[in-house]
């Protein structure tokens, strides 16, 4: 059954899904790759359009494979379909650009976070709602870190209780996020280091375990486990 998404909700969400996830190993689009028999896009987009708050999800899709994309999204969620760029950065400028009017709460989420709980869309949602201008989910980082040289010899170690790992989704109000992608020279990783860029105050929430990035052929046989444990642990 295509989930309803709320038509007053204030939350629109962004998707960049056009990467090839080379890091992955040999195949097809990253988003498109099967985690469960089914594309980790699928499993992100219907753990999206589950949380109430959201009225927008718009995925940027590889340009070759959009219609198979909408092909692929309608069961699950009423998406709309845009064309992805050469970079993440181009990816989430050409998704912002199709929200229509309305949602002033723009969340920016990784397809390849594919078993993020609706939870931390809602916590990620609702900082922004209380007054901050941008959000994210973190995790305490739990190794020790070094600093190198080029070459692999230590300089030494870094204090790790400052130190968070990000996670998606991230959220902005939608002024905020669309200046600071008018604004961006240098490409960045991710949208909150655009934002920061402009001096805007970023705002952490508690991330998810489940919430884990699928980069490498290790992470998809943990999401693999993941997906089949979470009924039992409790996990959406």
């Amino acid at each position: 059954m295509t989930a309803q998404l709320n038509p007053r909700g204030d939350v629109a969400v962004l998707v960049p899904a056009a990467g090839a996830g080379v890091r992955l190993g040999p195949g097809g689009p990253k988003a498109l790759r099967l985690l469960g028999g089914e594309p980790l896009l699928a499993h992100a987009v219907r753990r999206v359009a589950a949380a109430p708050s959201v009225r927008v999800i718009v995925v940027a899709a590889p340009p070759a494979d959009t219609q198979a994309v909408r092909e692929l999204l309608a069961p699950i969620a009423a998406v709309t379909v845009v064309s992805g760029g050469a970079s993440r950065q181009e990816s989430v400028a050409a998704a912002l650009a199709a929200v229509p009017d309305g949602p002033e709460i723009i969340l920016v989420h990784d397809a390849a976070r594919a078993l993020t709980p609706t939870g931390l869309v809602e916590s990620v949602a609702a900082a922004i709602r209380s007054g901050e201008d941008a959000a994210i989910p973190v995790l305490p980082v739990v190794d020790t870190i070094k600093e190198v040289t080029a070459d692999g010899a230590v300089l030494g170690t870094v204090d790790r209780s400052a130190l968070r790992a990000v996670q998606t989704p991230q959220g902005f109000r939608r002024a905020v996020l669309a200046a600071a992608h008018a604004a961006a020279v240098d490409p960045l990783t991710d949208d909150a280091g655009l934002v920061e860029k402009q001096g805007v105050r970023v705002a952490c929430v508690p991330g998810s375990e489940y919430a884990l990035k699928i980069t490498r052929p290790f992470d998809l046989a943990l999401a693999e486990h993941l997906l089949h444990a979470a009924p039992a642990a409790g996990q959406p």
